[in-house]
Order: structure tokens, then C-alpha cells, then sequence
């Protein structure tokens, strides 16, 4: 019997992804100037109040007013009819020093000896439904915010846009786990206060959503996807009516708040710890990043069509205390799951050290991943310029989601004798 499937995501203006981007801004900026910092950033955002709390390591010294502000500015509250906006928003600032009884049990003498610094386990998924090796539902739910984003920015199609917003797609699949057609797409838009009577406004907005976004989508997805668009599909749009207080005045925004929409969107599995804010010494960050790296890479080599590993350790040990993978039934090679996971652990060095050193994550490269996932983004390197405290520039060429590289197809081929 054919079942249903639903993801959803958020745009860059939901509460919880504002003080996702300001942790993440804060900990590029210590990284940019001290790449040896360890931080942990906590970001609260609302009615007029940015509060920022957290412990860093580091020798750098930071203007985190000012970045907090230049974040909800690019972010497009710059209305003092939002309640919330960065040139008049107070900031707070509660960061401390960290733990010393942490820091002993993460750095070492020896660079490789790294400990991790934290306990937990992590995941990571890929399937190969789509191109980035990412669940549809959720692919399609970013695609929609991503899209209704630059038609805010663009300010003519739709130009009563604010910018909060979610969605949510509904997928049909077969029994052997194939997209079958779109059964539903929901979309809830922040918007400025309409004249009209709320029938009209509410009419209004389905209608540019329908005739203006889904196409602007539609087009950009790959033409299998395109097809699974129909006349049938369902379209909640502003549900509840009238949403014009949004934002960090309508709804009070956390880091961490948003750990299924920024991994796999509810497919495969999540281990609890979020991402923005922390360093790559935690592994709640850095290890959900190689765990996923080496579950894209086992599908696009054609270990399986559908791969999850979980990783996990303890707080200050080098070595992790379990590797796990399920193939979900679909592997192609003549091995058990365990013997796959064996394999892994050869392929793949998992200490924490390692792992920073393979996907290059003692650079500023968070802040990019704080909005739309992060996971099944596009690699690309970049020069970004960072400005001190002092007025001290910084230029960094970066490489962003190494993790999403297809590097070690290769090695994973050969070591499957695929």
C-alpha cells in the first residue's frame, strides 16, 4: 500500500533561525581571527531584545552587538513595524569563559589526540531519490523558502513580503519507496498589513503563491521532480488567516530549535545535539557533518540506495565508542550491515581531530549552513572579510559543506570492490 511522506522547513526570518545565524555569525568571526577558538553560542531572540549567552576559548576579542545587528539586517528586519529590528533591537551579552574541567579533557599536547568534546551519537543519511542524495519532501520544502526569499528581496512580484515564513510538502510513495506525485504543499508567509477586508488579503496571497512561487520552483527542480507536480495537490496557504506579527515578536526564537528541518527532515534519524554555535570540537556538530559525508558518499558510490550511520563517543576520548550504519534493506554488496560499518571504520578516520583536518572546519564556514540545512548544499569556496573589534580586516578564502563532497567515491568503490 502506497504511504505519505511530509518534511518542512523554515526560512531565514522564523525566530529560532535568527539566533541560529547569529550564533553561527559570532563563532565565523572567532574563527576568522583565532581558529584554535572553542565556542559554544546561545542565541535568544525577541521583542526588541537580542540575548547572547554561551563560553568561548579564544584570544580574539569580539563586537558581538555589532554582529548580531549586521545579522538581523541582512536577514531583512529593518522595520521598526516588525518590533524587532537591527539597528534598534537591545543586545545582551552573557558570554563567559569555558569550562577549564571541559578544556582539559578536549585539548591535547598532541594535536590528533584530540578529544571529543562532548559525549552523544550522531547521524547522518543520504538516499539517492534525489540529485544531493537528500529526501524529496524536504529538498522540495527548502527549494519554496529559498525561492519566496529572493521574491522579498526582488520586491515586485510580491511586495508585501516580511520574512518569516514555513512550508511543508506531503509526498506519495510506492511500495518499493519511489515519489509517486505531490499530495500536499503548505506555505505560511509573514506579509504587511493588507487594506482590504482578510478574504481578499487571504486570496491575494494564495493566489501569487500558486501562479507566481510553485512555478519559479517547479522550473528550477530536475524534471523527474517536476513531474510529481499535479492539479491535485493540495495548497494550504496562510492557514490561520491574517500574519502579519511574525518574527522574533511573534514567536520568541532559540538556537538549537530546529534539528530535524536543518538535517534530513524527519527521514533517518537525529541524535539530539544541535549545530549552530559550536565549534568543531563538539562533535554534536562536527561528527553529524562526517557521518553524513560518508553516508553520501556509500550511496553515490553504490554501496546502497539508502545508508544511515550513526556515530557515537564520549566526552575527551579519542576514538568514537560505536560506528553503526543500516543499509535499510537495499545494499548491493554481499555483506551484513556490520561488516559494512567495519569497513567504515577503516575508510573513514573518526577520531575528532581527523575529522576537522578532512572536512576543513576550523574555518569560518557556519554561518552559510545556519539557514536551509545542512546537509545537501552545494560545495563551493568563497572569500569572506571579517572586521575586528580594533577595525582589523580579514580576508579568508573558504571552502563551504565540504561535507557534501563526493571525494571519497573512489576509495569507497575500491575498498567494495565495486
Amino acid at each position: 500500500m502506497a504511504y505519505l511522506f511530509t518534511s518542512e522547513s523554515v526560512s531565514e526570518g522564523h525566530p529560532d533561525k535568527v539566533a541560529d545565524q547569529i550564533s553561527d555569525a559570532l563563532l565565523d568571526h572567532f574563527l576568522a581571527f583565532d581558529p584554535e577558538s572553542k565556542v559554544a553560542c546561545e542565541t535568544l531572540v525577541t521583542t526588541g531584545q537580542v540575548v547572547l549567552a554561551g563560553e568561548v576559548k579564544s584570544d580574539t576579542y569580539l563586537d558581538v552587538q555589532n554582529i548580531a545587528r549586521k545579522v538581523i539586517n541582512k536577514i531583512g528586519y529593518t522595520k521598526g513595524a516588525y518590533q524587532f529590528s537591527g539597528d534598534s533591537c537591545g543586545v545582551i551579552s552573557l558570554i563567559h569563559e569555558q569550562s577549564q574541567e571541559i578544556n582539559q579533557g578536549v585539548d591535547r599536547d598532541d594535536k590528533e589526540e584530540q578529544g571529543a568534546g562532548d559525549q552523544g551519537m550522531m547521524f547522518g543519511y543520504a538516499t539517492n531519490e534525489t540529485t544531493h542524495y537528500m529526501p524529496l519532501a524536504l529538498e522540495i520544502s527548502h527549494s519554496i523558502l529559498i525561492e519566496l526569499a529572493k521574491l522579498r528581496r526582488e520586491g515586485k512580484m510580491i511586495p508585501y513580503l516580511r520574512p518569516d515564513s514555513k512550508s511543508q510538502v506531503t509526498i506519495e510513495y510506492s511500495d518499493d519507496n519511489v515519489p509517486q506525485r505531490i499530495v500536499s504543499i503548505v506555505v505560511s508567509t509573514q506579509h504587511d498589513p493588507f487594506d482590504d477586508d482578510d478574504d481578499a488579503m487571504q486570496q491575494k496571497i494564495k493566489k501569487d503563491v500558486r501562479e507566481i512561487l510553485i512555478p519559479r520552483v517547479r522550473e528550477q527542480l530536475p524534471e523527474y521532480v517536476q513531474k510529481l507536480f499535479n492539479d491535485d495537490i493540495i495548497y494550504h496557504v496562510n492557514p490561520t488567516g491574517k500574519f502579519v506579527i511574525g518574527g522574533p515578536h511573534g514567536d520568541t526564537g532559540l538556537t538549537g530549535r530546529k534539528i530535524i528541518v536543518d538535517t534530513y527532515g524527519g527521514k533517518g534519524a537525529h541524535g539530539g545535539g544541535a549545530f549552530s554555535g559550536k565549534d568543531p570540537s563538539k562533535v554534536d556538530r562536527s561528527a553529524a557533518y562526517a557521518s553524513r559525508h560518508i553516508a553520501k558518499n556509500l550511496v553515490a558510490a553504490g554501496v546502497a540506495d539508502e545508508v544511515l550511520v550513526q556515530v557515537s563517543y564520549a566526552i575527551g576520548v579519542v576514538e568514537p565508542t560505536s560506528i553503526f550504519v543500516n543499509t535499510h534493506g537495499t545494499s548491493k554488496v554481499e555483506m551484513t550491515d556490520g561488516e559494512i560499518a567495519k569497513k567504515v571504520s577503516e575508510i573513514f578516520d573518526m577520531r575528532p581531530a581527523a575529522i576537522e583536518k578532512r572536512l576543513k572546519l576550523r574555518n569560518p564556514i557556519y554561518v552559510e549552513t545556519a539557514a536551509y540545512g545542512h546537509m545537501g548544499r552545494v560545495p563551493e569556496t568563497v572569500t569572506k572579510v571579517f572586521e575586528s573589534y580594533s577595525g582589523e580586516e580579514v580576508k579568508r578564502e573558504v571552502e563551504l559543506f565540504t561535507w557534501e563532497k563526493l571525494d571519497y567515491v573512489d576509495q569507497v568503490r575500491d575498498a567494495f570492490s565495486l
